[in-house]
């Protein structure tokens, strides 16, 4: 299958409005957290799921364990803000 061929105009485009930059910096887009490396014993049942997972979305399948970590340790500090009478996020 062919690509269409972009045909490009000579010329003025018309009235141009500039648009004040909104996007964050490089070093902003990409947040880094300090990784503690652990041994963790799983099932041979979980790693096969997140390795299946993982190979469907491309992404490295340790990536998603460490995003279900977190979200449930940060669940689980909601959880505990609300029991002390905080309030939650």
């Amino acid at each position: 299958m062919k690509k269409p061929t972009v045909e490009y105009s000579k010329g003025e485009i018309g009235r141009v409005r500039i648009v004040e930059d909104f996007l964050p910096s490089p070093d902003r887009l990409v947040l880094r957290e300090e990784n503690v490396k652990v041994t963790l014993s799983l099932s041979q049942r979980s790693v096969t799921f997140f390795k299946r997972a993982a190979r469907q979305r491309r992404v490295p399948y340790q990536r998603m364990i460490r995003a279900l970590v977190d979200a449930y340790a940060e669940k689980q500090e909601g959880k505990g803000e609300e029991r002390r009478g905080e309030v939650s996020r």
